[in-house]
């Protein structure tokens, strides 16, 4: 049946998403010295000067190499909101500007506005599923010793359609939460001495379930900021976090 298979596979992930995108980057203001999902999602870089999109498509075909070119079409994607083209784009730039920490944080801000949409997505889906569920429906009226009538073929069908709905946009919601990460963990590789970026990588690790990287950004954070006023929050999370993670020290 779809709606026990949903409890058991699906239900986890499905509050663990909700509550990280809901909470987890309110606490810190995380990305306050950057470009962060706020100003992604506000339409960063569109201005007077933000190429059209044909533009700085035609110039980034005729000039594979150029990271330039790459740069504009990732801001002209994301002028028009167009989330995964301007990830494509801003991939390709880190790849001929590795070290480009700036750019590398607005792709982890791209990647976690991705993940959250995706995350909306699955909300939806749960509550269609919910107002489909055995006894929430019309059929929960008429009973028959004492028990709802069975979902006819038609709900059954739309369930199924639901399901899978739900379990692609769950996945979906983690690998591009898990990809924010992995552009933390390259932004950290260029400044690794920055306590900032230490805690916008815990934020996004927790937010994608890894918990051992959380658990070690956050330990690098306070080595490098023990006396920064949100150290004592900190540290109460990384207790919680080793708690559920069975890590000791």
């Amino acid at each position: 049946m779809f709606f026990p298979r949903l409890r058991r596979h699906a239900k986890w992930m499905f509050v663990l998403l909700a509550v990280a995108f809901g909470l987890g980057f309110v606490g810190f203001g995380v990305g306050a010295g950057g470009i962060g999902v706020g100003d992604i999602l506000r339409g960063h870089g569109g201005g007077s000067g933000v190429p059209s999109v044909s533009d700085a498509e035609r110039r980034a075909s005729e000039n594979p190499r150029d990271p330039q070119a790459f740069r504009d079409l990732a801001t002209a994607y994301q002028a028009r909101g167009r989330t995964n083209d301007a990830i494509e784009a801003l991939e390709r730039y880190a790849e001929l500007r590795p070290k480009d920490a700036n750019a590398l944080r607005e792709l982890a801000g791209l990647y976690l506005a991705q993940a959250s949409e995706a995350q909306q997505r699955a909300q939806i889906a749960q509550a269609r599923a919910a107002f489909l569920a055995p006894g929430s429906t019309v059929a929960g009226i008429f009973q028959i010793g004492n028990r709802p009538l069975d979902p006819d073929p038609i709900t059954s069908a739309v369930s199924q359609s639901i399901e899978q709905e739900l379990t692609t946009a769950l996945t979906e919601a983690q690998q591009a939460a898990a990809k924010a990460v992995d552009a933390y963990r390259r932004i950290t590789a260029i400044s690794p001495n920055d306590p900032n970026l230490q805690l916008e990588l815990a934020q996004a690790a927790e937010s994608a379930g890894d918990l051992a990287t959380a658990i070690s950004a956050y330990e690098r954070f306070l080595e490098l900021a023990p006396t920064d006023p949100t150290a004592p929050e900190v540290k109460r999370i990384l207790r919680q976090l080793r708690a559920r993670s069975g890590a000791t020290g």
